[in-house]
């Protein structure tokens, strides 16, 4: 289970992110912040047995959202300005290994800013990574 919540975002920001917590997708997923930063955010998904496809194996897909929502996330947080909307507009994803009954930390780092934000998310679990993947953010 995550602890800290640490953040060093301006609190609009800070705000904005945590938002991106509290979707329906995010909140089923029970994700939580554990830091944010101007460039990097990593978020916490606890295991859930709602999350299993074959026996205790994390479903690629809730592993795709968590890559999705980090990678929002970072966009957001490194934005000048503070975002009204935004969109993924591409998510690639190369898993790695299985996740086999285990919580998992994606931890987004921007790459690119701009009008099209590219941010690499990176998920693991304990001792090993799980899957890499790049979301490509347009915040308007």
């Amino acid at each position: 289970m995550t602890e800290p919540k640490m953040s060093e975002l301006e609190p609009a920001w800070d705000a904005l992110v945590r938002r991106t917590l509290t979707t329906p997708a995010a909140s089923r997923l029970k994700l939580s912040l554990i830091a944010a930063s101007p460039a990097e955010v990593s978020i916490f998904l606890p295991f859930s047995p709602d999350n299993r496809t074959e026996g205790d194996i994390v479903h690629g897909g809730v592993i795709a959202t968590l890559i999705d929502i980090a990678g929002v996330a970072a966009a957001v947080a490194a934005s000048r300005r503070l975002p009204e909307a935004g969109a993924t507009s591409s998510l690639c994803i190369n898993y790695l290994c299985a996740a086999v009954a285990c919580d998992l930390t994606a931890h987004a780092l921007l790459l690119r800013a701009g009008r099209q934000n590219v941010v690499r998310v990176t998920v693991s679990a304990p001792a090993k990574r799980i899957a890499e993947g790049h979301v490509t953010v347009v915040l308007h």
